[in-house]
């Protein structure tokens, strides 16, 4: 049986080495996991013909294009516009999220009163995943745009950011990909003067392990967590997708 991830640049992707080991562990001498860089979104198309192919896991920049090369969607990546997996099963390419799951268990054991309001840093697939997540558990949620056009009105530009907002919204979420690795000297353009002991800093890359954004955070005196702990749960909700 063959997996894999498709994306456009997967030097950062930790998802092949972790399937790996786990077929490897459960002795799955039979399955293969391969990343797939597509320049494009169309190749998509010479993926699905490989012979075989029972999964596949999406990342960036193909969360949201790939929905119009999918026979079906659930209820859940419907709504929240983004897919990050897929399972090819009796001739149907199906799409689903497991992001907001593996953000959602991930972040819980860290929420205090406090954060009931969240300020995500981007308004891509990953962004969508995690607003969703947040509205489920009752967090009401902000984003903050590069774009220069505001397409939702709960929506800042970054140039708007001040202490007032910074002291609203305790929960800071980055969905962007600024401090990924090998780019780890960039991070969002945020005043991070005004990040406190109560806020809680959350960056869903996990490669490396503290990014820039994380790392001014914590000297700030907050709490930050990585995205390691989604990455291996959203993982596992795949691979129960993908057999059940």
């Amino acid at each position: 049986m063959n997996f894999g991830l498709i994306g456009k640049s997967l030097t950062h992707s930790f998802s092949k080495t972790y399937f790996e080991k786990k077929f490897n562990d459960l002795n799955l001498i039979n399955h293969t996991y391969q990343n797939f860089e597509l320049n494009i979104i169309s190749q998509i198309e010479n993926v699905f013909k490989i012979s075989n192919i029972k999964g596949l896991n999406v990342t960036n920049p193909y969360k949201e294009e790939i929905i119009p090369f999918l026979d079906e969607l659930t209820l859940d990546a419907k709504q929240i516009g983004a897919v990050n997996c897929i399972k090819i099963s009796d001739g149907k390419i199906i799409g689903y999220n497991t992001d907001f799951y593996g953000f959602a268990q991930s972040i819980k054991p860290f929420l205090e009163p406090q954060h009931n309001k969240a300020l995500l840093l981007g308004t891509g697939g990953a962004a969508k995943a995690v607003a969703y997540a947040l509205k489920n558990i009752g967090v009401e949620v902000y984003f903050v745009t590069s774009s220069n056009i505001k397409k939702q009105t709960n929506t800042f530009f970054y140039s708007e950011l001040n202490n007032y907002i910074f002291n609203a919204f305790k929960l800071i979420v980055n969905t962007t990909p600024l401090g990924l690795y090998p780019n780890i000297n960039e991070q969002p353009t945020i005043p991070y003067e005004w990040i406190t002991q109560n806020h809680l800093c959350y960056d869903l890359i996990y490669n490396p392990t503290q990014t820039l954004f994380l790392k001014q955070a914590k000297q700030q005196g907050a709490l930050v967590v990585n995205g390691y702990s989604m990455l291996q749960l959203q993982a596992e909700k795949s691979w129960e997708i993908w057999n059940s």
